[in-house]
């Protein structure tokens, strides 16, 4: 296959595409800086946002599958965020259509599933905004996987999704950043983790996996972390105040993997961080 990488020379894409370059055929990254995009590896570089359909259509010509890794998050505006999330998400959807891409793989995140439901989430549960880490990046990535779901019922674009839970690993700085909302938490309140390595495990599984069209799968590794946990792998001291605080929903963003175990065989190479601080890949 020829596959298409956009958002390659983000936090995940950059750690994803070497990987990817590794099994497949032929990789293409769709970048805005033709250097940062040569040094990843990739066989084939086209230079141009991912947000101009005249760069999307240029970059998908002869591809046969998509992996969207475009992302916009923190410290972006809220016109941004839906822009490149949900409209460039969409545009690219439509776009592959048209070219006859037989595979487009769409990353999410589970924080789009809002509330918890007193259990595990599922990849059936619809989304319930709230919560404290809501907000236009988790609205704008919730309304992506519906629209893109839609162009599988109505158009027959064979869509996966992947919904990453918290990215680390690699020397990826999101790992220092969570103290700053763990900070607010309660003691015990819980944060699902992925390893960049089972992240790109995760996605090639939905990549090359036959018959899952318009099937979401859930990546993250066995263990939740706390938040005073989250301080201590930072080296951070725990605040005393967590202690005093209670989790008000003790199953906010903890996802179940049971879909992704069950029918692509995932099994995380790092089952923890702190399995994925003792092999020194933190």
């Amino acid at each position: 296959m020829r596959i298409l990488v956009t958002g390659a020379t983000g936090e995940v894409g950059r750690r994803f595409v070497p990987r990817l370059v590794q099994r497949a055929d032929v990789v293409r990254v769709l970048v805005r800086d033709e250097a940062r995009g040569a040094a990843l590896g990739a066989h084939e570089v086209a230079v141009g946002d991912v947000r101009s359909e005249e760069s999307v259509a240029k970059a998908l010509a002869g591809v046969d599958a998509v992996v969207n890794l475009a992302v916009a998050y923190r410290n972006v505006s809220d016109e941004e965020n839906r822009a490149v999330n949900c409209d460039a998400a969409l545009s690219l959807g439509r776009a592959a259509l048209e070219a006859g891409v037989s595979r487009f793989v769409q990353v999410s995140s589970n924080l789009a599933y809002g509330l918890g439901r007193g259990r595990p989430l599922t990849e059936d549960d619809a989304p319930l905004p709230g919560g404290p880490l809501w907000g236009t990046y988790a609205e704008s990535k919730a309304a992506a996987e519906e629209g893109l779901f839609a162009l599988h019922r109505e158009h027959g674009l064979d869509v996966r999704v992947g919904a990453l839970a918290f990215v680390y690993g690699e020397g990826d700085p999101h790992l220092a950043y969570s103290v700053h909302w763990a900070g607010q938490w309660a003691a015990a309140q819980r944060l699902p983790m992925v390893h960049h390595a089972d992240v790109a495990q995760g996605l090639m599984r939905l990549l090359y996996a036959p018959g899952v069209a318009g099937r979401k799968y859930n990546i993250a590794d066995d263990c939740p972390v706390t938040a005073v946990e989250l301080h201590q792998l930072n080296g951070v001291e725990v605040p005393p105040e967590l202690a005093r605080r209670t989790d008000p929903d003790p199953f906010y963003t903890i996802v179940s993997t049971l879909r992704i175990r069950d029918e692509l065989g995932f099994r995380p190479l790092y089952p923890s961080v702190w399995t994925a601080r003792d092999a020194g890949v933190l």
